[in-house]
């Protein structure tokens, strides 16, 4: 069967992960993968010449993408600002709840120095997806802020939820209940800075 490079790399890195909890993100979990799925071992280095940077990329890619066709069913434009994010955020740390000792082998290598900005890179572009999907257009210093601090959520949830057992159903409501507290505190942070210009605008100027 013929795929597309895009395709073999989906197939690949979604096969692997179920290795990647054993062996890391290595070349190892990344052949047997590929093997799994019908390709010879070669495929891998085809597939992903610039090496594991490049795999862990288009996970996080594989990730969003599938988060934004899970987020399709659920008409974030009826809901609040806030209950869009919930759901963005929600959707995109459960979709992975089945892999989630691969998440706890990718916190390891993101926690090396050297892998620090790969990570930064990702988390600022999964949180991009999550706003545009909110309906988020700002292309002033508003769409910096946004994601600055949408990202501090992403992030500090993702950490509980690798803490949290679950309800032995294959749900988290403690870190649901953790993100929504999250949220409420970036919403009072992010109204600061509104509260300030209203403030100022109040004020004489001083060039009349």
């Amino acid at each position: 069967m013929s795929y597309d490079l895009n395709k073999r790399r989906d197939i690949i890195v979604e096969t692997a992960l179920k290795h990647v909890a054993f062996d890391g993100w290595s070349n190892s979990a990344l052949i047997q993968g590929a093997i799994e799925a019908g390709f010879p071992d070669n495929m891998v280095l085809r597939a992903f010449p610039n090496g594991m940077g490049e795999v862990i990329d288009h996970f996080a890619d594989w990730s969003d993408r599938r988060m934004v066709k899970a987020l399709e069913p659920q008409n974030l434009d009826s809901m609040k600002i806030r209950e869009r994010i919930h759901a963005c955020v929600k959707t995109r740390v459960q979709n992975n709840a089945l892999y989630k000792e691969a998440i706890s082998k990718l916190l390891s290598y993101f926690a090396l120095p050297m892998n620090t900005p790969l990570a930064a890179r990702l988390t600022w572009r999964s949180c991009s997806v999550m706003w545009y999907e909110v309906g988020d257009r700002s292309a002033d210093w508003n769409h910096y802020t946004k994601r600055g601090l949408l990202a501090s959520v992403y992030s500090t949830t993702v950490l509980y939820w690798m803490s949290d057992e679950g309800d032995g159903e294959g749900d988290f409501p403690e870190t649901w209940a953790f993100l929504d507290r999250r949220i409420s505190d970036v919403l009072k942070t992010f109204a600061v800075p509104y509260q300030l210009k209203s403030m100022l605008s109040r004020l004489p100027n001083p060039f009349l």
